[in-house]
């Protein structure tokens, strides 16, 4: 299924004169809402040893970045100009070892009861699990590549419920 190509009147951080502006959401209905984003780093065989074997010179490198993905889905709105603060109600973030492609596969889900959804919170938690494991590990293997980060689904408001395309 092809989506439409957006147009200008369809970017609801934009003005009728192509000014950004925080979007007004004053007047919606508090709902509970949720979103899952994921995303991969991929390395050397021998870094992804160091992660599973805890041996890596910093320390509990999955540990250490689960931390990092929560503190940073709290800290969207610092961080995308537009985003809105909001009261996040759960944060979990999961790491998953897939040794037959050398990866760390990092998956976020952030709940909140307001007024606008939480993906932005769940691809910057994703986001930054993911650079944290670069931080920890460039030291013996600085060609990590983080990949395929995107929005798996969404849940609540006036939109409903979405779920992406798996092929996409």
């Amino acid at each position: 299924m092809t989506n439409p190509i957006p147009t200008a009147d369809h970017l609801t951080h934009f003005d009728a004169t192509g000014q950004a502006h925080m979007v007004d959401v004053g007047a919606k209905q508090d709902t509970h809402r949720t979103a899952v984003a994921a995303g991969t780093i991929r390395m050397k065989p021998e870094t992804l040893a160091l992660i599973t074997s805890g041996s890596a010179k910093k320390g509990d490198v999955i540990g250490i970045a689960r931390i990092a993905a929560i503190m940073a889905s709290k800290r969207t709105s610092d961080l995308v100009p537009l985003c809105h603060p909001l009261p996040i109600t759960r944060v979990t973030v999961d790491f998953e070892i897939d040794e037959a492609a050398n990866s760390v596969h990092c998956r976020a889900q952030v709940e909140t009861i307001g007024k606008t959804g939480v993906e932005m919170e769940a691809l910057t938690a994703v986001q930054v699990g993911l650079l944290t494991v670069y931080d920890m590990c460039k030291a013996v293997d600085r060609g990590m590549v983080m990949t395929n980060v995107r929005v798996m689904e969404k849940h609540g408001g006036k939109s409903g419920d979405w779920t992406a395309d798996i092929d996409a």
